[in-house]
């Protein structure tokens, strides 16, 4: 299948054994560093226009965790050989062996959508003197703000066995996201491309279970870190900020909007009021530009 835009060679190694994780790893390999972060039921096809706009002059390293997009989507059954627990500490241990594996141990930019916030601001508690710089877009990394209710598209895959069927036999989360996370609508090939790595029953196994693993209550698996992230995110204050957001977004609303603008008070400030949660796909051709150019002024 030819993807839109995406004129790039997926890396593979084996993030755990008997898992392959893939990434892109476009750029100069001595470049500044650009960390992209996707979510669910995204892939790293989300960022291809920014690693477009960057890769001349920047070294941009884009995984799909494992069980999205080009990664393998192992079972996580009990008796599965080779298994994957599908939690928010097995994404940041991935990706902290990913980085490892290419030796990147220096100052880079973090850049983040959806579930990348809490994996990536979740890496950095440990690893904040790496963070050199921030780009965010439409993502969380902090508890459900307490204004907020969470949508019940998401409580019906997160809490229902009917819920987890529509994801799982008629792949209704990928499919859905790509006609509603954007106001201007994908083309045909560009929404196929968002759903393609989600053709079966089996391959929908990671986008069911991070709906499952949305941390709402004290006692839900990925609490712990997401609060932890949260109480910590105005440590980064004083690092260079980029926000993209598309106020569209029914999930990913203006209260995480301001909630990352209370921490991060000096942060650029994108807000687009036609773009919805594929604010890449709905406002690329100003928003990467944008984050290019930022990241050109703040480069030390």
């Amino acid at each position: 299948m030819k993807l839109p835009d995406y004129p790039f060679t997926a890396w593979r190694f084996e993030v755990r054994p008997g898992i392959a994780m893939s990434y892109l790893d476009e750029g100069p390999r001595d470049a500044p560093v650009v960390l992209m972060l996707h979510g669910n039921p995204s892939w790293n096809f989300y960022w291809r226009h920014l690693v477009l706009a960057l890769r001349e002059r920047y070294r941009c390293i884009v995984p799909d965790h494992v069980g999205m997009g080009l990664s393998d989507k192992p079972d996580d059954a009990p008796d599965a050989s080779p298994r994957y627990v599908y939690t928010l500490e097995s994404r940041i241990a991935d990706l902290t062996r990913l980085l490892d594996k290419l030796e990147i141990d220096e100052p880079l930019t973090l850049a983040v959508h959806d579930w990348g916030g809490m994996i990536g601001f979740g890496w950095a508690q440990a690893h904040a003197r790496q963070v050199a710089r921030l780009v965010i877009t439409n993502t969380a990394a902090f508890p459900l703000p307490a204004a907020k209710s969470l949508p019940w598209q998401l409580r019906f895959g997160r809490d229902s066995k009917l819920g987890a069927l529509a994801i799982r036999r008629f792949n209704a989360f990928a499919a859905g996201a790509a006609r509603q996370g954007v106001v201007r609508p994908m083309t045909p090939e560009v929404r196929a491309a968002y759903v393609a790595p989600y053709d079966s029953w089996r391959n929908r196994i990671a986008t069911l279970r991070f709906v499952q693993d949305i941390p709402l209550r004290e006692s839900d698996a990925a609490f712990a870190r997401v609060a932890a992230a949260g109480k910590r995110l105005h440590g980064f204050a004083d690092r260079p900020a980029i926000i993209g957001w598309g106020l569209k977004d029914f999930v990913f609303d203006h209260l995480f909007l301001e909630g990352f603008a209370r921490a991060l008070p000096n942060a650029e400030v994108h807000a687009y009021a036609d773009a919805g949660h594929y604010v890449m796909e709905d406002k690329h051709e100003v928003l990467a530009p944008a984050i290019r150019a930022f990241l050109d002024r703040t480069q030390a």
